[in-house]
């Protein structure tokens, strides 16, 4: 029988979700909300982040909003301070926050490593603040959001950050065994997000994502590839990388050729 959640809002299990204001971010936080966790959900877009706030829980009590450059190292702190200041203690953190070069090649664009700088090198200096506490006490997870393109390689910048938060949290994983703080990676192929808006192919909602999400904080696993049809397929691209070749030319070169015409 399910117990019913704790009525006051610190014994809960405090998650502290990146990139909650759209997309598989957004999802989850709804998701987990419903769940009975307290939230502290960051993104960059304040008056996107209050209004979910407003919208998961009108108390304020379960949901704290912080808008955060995970990027920078003033506004990791101040968002580590704040679910300290508000809720005590962390018992999640769920690296959510992710960017891509949407339009043309990742050497034709002015910035490409701000993709590093969001997708690998933010969760690895967020987990660096969250570990002395988990460590400390004993208990903890870290829940990393990667990409089936951290297995099979598409876009230059965006696969390069995949795949090493990938191996970051796999290493992670076992630099921590026996010390009772999990590691998890959650591994979606193609979902509908901002990211994915101009991919013509058919996709779930970021749902599918949140609702795997939910399950391994649950139930930890190192790694879970979602929705489960790209898992054969991340087989045969070890198996048979021509086979990804023709795939990734077909449905993604496409559009960057059609894209950099554009900007021309």
């Amino acid at each position: 029988m399910t117990q019913p959640a704790p009525s006051h809002p610190t014994a809960r299990p405090v998650v502290l979700l990146t990139g909650a204001s759209s997309g598989i971010g957004r999802a989850t936080a709804t998701e987990l909300a419903g769940l009975g966790y307290a939230l502290v959900i960051a993104a960059r877009r304040a008056d996107d982040l209050h209004a979910l706030a407003r919208q998961l829980d009108p108390s304020g009590a379960r949901v704290l909003a912080v808008p955060t450059d995970v990027t920078d190292d003033a506004s990791r702190r101040a968002l580590i301070a704040a679910a300290h200041a508000h809720y005590g203690h962390i018992d999640v953190l769920i690296n959510n926050a992710g960017v891509t070069i949407e339009k043309g090649w990742w050497w034709d664009d002015t910035d490409p490593l701000r993709v590093l700088r969001v997708n690998l090198e933010a969760p690895i200096e967020l987990t660096r603040l969250v570990l002395p506490e988990f460590q400390a006490r004993g208990s903890g997870h870290i829940l990393n959001i990667g990409s089936v393109a951290g297995r099979a390689a598409t876009n230059g910048m965006y696969s390069a950050s995949k795949f090493g938060i990938r191996g970051f949290s796999l290493a992670l994983r076992r630099e921590l065994l026996g010390t009772g703080v999990h590691v998890s990676l959650v591994a979606p192929g193609f979902v509908r997000s901002e990211m994915t808006a101009s991919a013509r192919l058919p996709m779930p909602g970021p749902e599918v994502v949140a609702r795997t999400v939910a399950r391994v904080l649950l139930q930890p696993r190192p790694e879970t590839i979602v929705p489960r049809l790209y898992r054969p397929l991340v087989w045969l691209e070890g198996l048979f990388p021509a086979l990804g070749d023709a795939v990734v030319q077909k449905l993604i070169y496409r559009r960057y050729d059609h894209s950099s015409d554009t900007n021309r």
